[in-house]
């Protein structure tokens, strides 16, 4: 760039040659035969100094011509000029690659221009010249200057849209730097957001909404963009936010969903608004979503919205409109659809274990050591039993003709009180048939049958409710909560964790409470206390809990029991109070630190995995690995930082969930993990890996799994194994059977594997293929906090699985049934009656930002309805004869039929 008193040097932008003073005289320049210059002896493509075209040449003299007026002392002259140059860049045709040739003929005077501004007396003329300055400074960029916004800032009056898309974009980034430089010297800035604030409609009208919203979004002002929406902008630009929100950090993430959600609102998409407050976890926005309609309709479509995510809330119900909005929020109704899909599908018929099995394609080799241990082997197939025949409430084992004791007594001990809770599963949701059914077994005398029957109580009323509420009528009654048998207690206090997950029913708080705080009883049935309570309070951060707990570590009676295998538990009920709560945690975290003891450590990790939880937060992540990369030394410590080391495994799963590049960089991180950890992460690491993906057989991940699970070390490969199963979940997937069956015959001799795999063929065809336990839903919009829980009280317990569930506490299985949810879209008329049409179910495609009105689905089929989704499959109506009142279809939708649709029309 030229520096006073030197000639201006000018710069040809193609090849970046400075010739000093006047351009040669074309004679001058040499050429080959083909008129191309050479220069220094070699050949020239592009031309060299100034070999301009006569056009180009004139264009040239034209501009200088002009910009030396502005130099003379005639100030009339000024505007004509100042308007010619900028009439001259305006209709410069020039393709986008290159920089157009009036900005490339004024760069080497925008030094004087400068200087020109910095002498003239303010009025139009100089607002003018510092438009033009402006414009020309784009050429400059690559200098690290912000001329562009500098000399923009002293021309704000003028049409700053009249410079093109590429000037406006230019100047939005320089905006951004100048911003965040600012607000880190504590400068005044108000003057940048002003001129944010000209741009955003600018970008709006060309279809740049990805543009303004990342301009708002830089500058922090998100919350004024609602004013310059209409009908036509806000869809995309929503759209866009809400996409955006797993990119950004807390509490920027919940500021965008509350403007999408306000937008939304204020379009009178409540369906959309609803789904927003759900993932918000705004009970009172959520209530005044729901009263701001009359539509009852509506009012149902939004009360399954509510209930998937099993959010209770205190509705009247004194007239029959009413209760019938309280039976959609209750999910009263689910068994019956589920048996319309079922019988739709022609799948009621109850499926054996030899179904699943299917010993026959096991090697003949193995066939005979199939039940080494019979009552091991009856105990997992009253588990295969139970997940394939899930809520169909009916199999050919516990409901068999004759004696119905008969299962049940195969099995031994804890064996039984699982074999009795399978009777919750298959009466899953079906609370009044499955009373009738369990009656029998809580009269035993016999306390693993009892305990049994609690449990299969509390399973059959998870997710659903029932105004009578039997489960707190049998569950939290003080015969069973103080029973003499420990077994029977600790039956009762799952069951009501179970039954009332996510209700933040203040009644269990009174029941449950004084069992964790109780130092005069064992540890196992204190944690599982604390356990429930975290389920039934999760993501409430409840103070009344928390301190019990932290309490409860810090009591000295406690103190040798804190070794115990079951602390783990209570630590977990304490990480999920905070689920989902991001920063909110750090109180608790701080507590922690206070605490001397090797459990304070792990508990923190597991608070803080919980607070983050699909959120995909990088940091979070790098600081997970940073605990992995610790070596343990033999310590008294040890055990609390072995179990350190594999929450933070499970913990990479947990926050990596709920966004698609993360868990592709978490995999990869894996990989390093199982090269270079020790057991204690080797272990954690097939969980974590199931955790990424429930219900959504990857290949890629499979096959890894299928690896691991042929490990040296048996703690590795038990978890491979049950990683395939939870990754299988209710899929069915062919693939995943054949390994499984392979995997039956490799380990006939081993009875802790051969059970695992008994338990992953059990989830693979959970309820026969229609289930699902991923923890999203909604589109994969909604976390669901109440399934994560459970999968995560069954991590948990698997990180020593044969402390746990292949030794006498497989029970804790049963954790999986608050996920278990089924994978259908069952469309309803206006009075919920059952209602078929067509519908196209295809892989869903990212349209977020793409212009014109993209395809949402690929690769569909045409299906009639109630169907099956797959991961990842999303479903449109076929065509507009109805319309959904739902924001997506999945699950339950209403559809209310369109007054606009011809019947005539094809």
């Amino acid at each position: 760039m030229a520096q006073d008193g030197e000639t201006p040097k000018i710069v040809d932008k193609g090849k970046g040659k400075a010739v000093d003073g006047e351009p040669s005289k074309p004679e001058e320049v040499k050429r080959d035969k083909d008129g191309k210059p050479i220069v220094n002896g070699k050949k020239e493509d592009a031309p060299v100094g100034e070999d301009l075209s006569e056009e180009d040449q004139q264009l040239k003299s034209e501009l200088d011509m002009l910009v030396e007026r502005l130099t003379e002392s005639d100030e009339t002259l000024y505007k004509s000029a100042l308007e010619a140059i900028k009439d001259s860049i305006k209709t410069s045709t020039s393709s986008m690659t290159a920089v157009p040739k009036p900005l490339k003929f004024l760069r080497p005077h925008y030094v004087p221009m400068g200087k020109l501004y910095e002498e003239w007396p303010a009025g139009d003329n100089k607002t003018s010249l510092a438009d033009v300055l402006s414009v020309i400074a784009m050429t400059f960029s690559d200098e690290e200057r912000q001329d562009t916004l500098k000399y923009r800032l002293l021309a704000p009056t003028s049409d700053i849209g009249s410079w093109g898309h590429e000037y406006t974009r230019h100047l939005a980034l320089e905006l951004g730097e100048v911003y965040t430089r600012r607000l880190t010297a504590d400068e005044p800035y108000q003057d940048l957001i002003d001129l944010a604030l000209v741009l955003v409609p600018l970008y709006l009208k060309s279809n740049a909404e990805a543009d303004a919203v990342d301009l708002m979004s830089e500058l922090e002002i998100i919350e004024e963009i609602p004013k310059f929406l209409d009908k036509d902008t806000y869809p995309r630009v929503c759209l866009y936010m809400v996409s955006m929100v797993n990119l950004l950090t807390y509490p920027e993430d919940q500021q965008f969903l509350r403007t999408a959600h306000d937008i939304y609102k204020q379009y009178e998409q409540l369906s959309h608004a609803i789904v927003l407050a759900i993932r918000l976890n705004d009970i009172e926005l959520i209530m005044k979503d729901f009263n701001s309609t009359s539509d009852v309709a509506l009012k149902k479509q939004m009360a399954f919205l509510i209930a998937r995510q099993q959010i209770v809330l205190d509705l009247p119900t004194e007239t029959q409109e009413e209760q019938e909005i309280a039976e959609c929020l209750n999910n009263t109704k689910l068994p019956e659809h589920f048996k319309a899909l079922a019988k739709e599908l022609n799948i009621l018929d109850p499926k054996t274990t030899e179904d699943i099995y299917k010993s026959h394609l096991e090697s003949s080799r193995a066939a005979g050591l199939t039940n080494l241990d019979s009552a091991r082997h009856n105990l997992s197939a009253g588990f295969v039993n139970a997940f394939v025949n899930a809520g169909f409430g009916e199999d050919k084992m516990m409901m068999a003709e004759g004696d119905e004791k008969s299962w049940v007594w195969k099995t031994k001990d804890e064996g039984m009180m699982s074999t009795t809770a399978s009777l919750g599963t298959l009466m899953l949701w079906d609370v009044e048939t499955g009373l009738d059914k369990t009656d029998k077994f809580t009269y035993s005398t016999e306390d693993p049958i009892l305990a049994g029957a609690m449990l299969a109580i509390g399973i059959m009323s998870s997710g659903v409710r029932i105004d009578s509420d039997p489960a707190l009528a049998l569950l939290g009654d003080e015969d069973r909560l103080n029973h003499k048998s420990p077994m029977v207690r600790i039956a009762s206090i799952m069951g009501l964790g179970l039954a009332y997950a996510g209700s933040n029913k203040e009644q269990l708080l009174e029941l449950l409470l004084p069992i964790v705080t109780d130092t005069s009883i064992d540890m196992e049935i204190s944690a599982m206390a604390a356990l429930s309570l975290g389920l039934i309070f999760v993501g409430s951060s409840n103070s009344d809990i928390s301190e019990a707990i932290v309490t409860t570590f810090l009591d000295d009676d406690r103190a040798g029991q804190l070794k115990d295998k079951w602390t783990r538990f209570m630590a977990l009920g304490l990480g999920l109070l905070f689920f989902g709560q991001q920063e909110e945690v750090d109180v608790i975290l701080e507590t922690l630190k206070a605490i001397d003891h090797p459990m304070s450590k792990p508990t923190s990790v597991l608070a803080e995995i919980c607070a983050w939880a699909g959120t995909g937060t990088v940091l979070k992540l790098q600081e997970l690995l940073h605990i992995c990369n610790d070596h343990i030394e033999d310590t008294d410590e040890k055990k609390g930082d072995e179990l350190l080391q594999a929450y933070a495994v499970i913990g990479l799963g947990l926050v990596a969930m709920g966004e698609e590049v993360g868990q592709e960089m978490v995999l990869r991180q894996f990989g390093h993990l199982m090269h270079y950890g020790e057991a204690n992460i080797r272990k954690a690491v097939p969980l974590a890996m199931g955790l990424l993906s429930p219900s959504n057989p990857q290949m890629k991940v499979y096959d890894t799994l299928s690896r691991y699970s042929h490990d040296n070390d048996n703690d590795v490969a038990i978890n491979a194994i049950f990683a395939m199963g939870l990754l299988g979940a209710g899929t069915n997937n062919a693939r995943l059977a054949q390994l499984l069956r392979q995997l039956a015959t490799y380990y006939a001799r081993d009875q802790d594997s051969l059970f695992m795999v008994r338990i992953a063929q059990a989830l693979l065809h959970m309820g026969k293929g229609t289930l699902s336990i991923n923890p999203f839903h909604t589109d994969r919009q909604v976390l669901s906090r109440v399934s994560t829980a459970g999968l995560l009280a069954v991590l948990v317990a698997m990180i020593d699985a044969k402390q746990f569930i292949t030794d006498k506490s497989h029970y804790l299985l049963y954790y999986l049934v608050t996920a278990m949810h089924p994978r259908f879209l069952v469309t309803l008329d206006e009075d919920l009656k059952p209602l078929t049409v067509n519908v196209r179910v295809g892989q869903a495609v990212d349209v977020v930002g793409q212009a014109g009105r993209p395809k949402t689905i690929t690769g569909w089929q045409t299906q009639s309805t109630p169907v099956l989704l797959a991961y990842g499959e999303r479903a449109e109506l076929e065509d507009e004869q109805y319309i959904s009142l739902s924001s997506n279809l999945e699950g339950l939708v209403i559809l209310r039929k369109n007054p606009d649709w011809d019947s005539g029309k094809s």
